[in-house]
């Protein structure tokens, strides 16, 4: 496998796994997710995990309680995680006013470069824009 066939998956993807209010986008989710945990080439960051943690625990109709949700967080530790630093923090930024992106997705493209991964599956972010070598799909489009 090459580095670039690492996806990089965003908190809103991992957030419909467990979301039962949207049963297409959570069945899309489940199954993507899934095929790339299996084909070892699923990507997360400190950002996601604790993203996802915030808002499975409080953000959901039907929340998942917070020690179910510390014991996924541990499952998913077991993924390559890419560390929030400084330095990631500072390319962040450089990429935020570049792309005109929030903080916290110029924070998600960068620790997707980072990990040298050619695909960032976010919703939230431009479907089929490239971004310093990383294109973005939306598995929900």
């Amino acid at each position: 496998m090459n580095v670039d066939d690492r996806v990089f998956v965003d908190t809103n993807v991992l957030v419909y796994t467990f979301d039962t209010t949207e049963a297409d986008k959570r069945a899309r989710a489940i199954e993507r997710f899934e095929s790339l945990v299996r084909a070892g080439k699923a990507v997360l960051s400190t950002q996601v995990l604790l993203e996802f943690y915030s808002i499975v625990t409080r953000k959901l109709a039907s929340p998942v309680a917070p020690a179910d949700a510390e014991e996924i967080v541990r499952e998913l530790g077991r993924l390559p995680i890419v560390t929030t630093d400084a330095s990631l923090v500072r390319d962040a930024i450089a990429r935020s006013r570049r792309f005109k992106l929030s903080l916290w997705d110029g924070l998600i493209v960068s620790a997707a470069v980072t990990a040298g991964c050619g695909t960032l599956l976010s919703e939230d972010l431009q479907h089929g824009q490239v971004l310093d070598g990383v294109r973005v799909e939306n598995p929900f489009a």
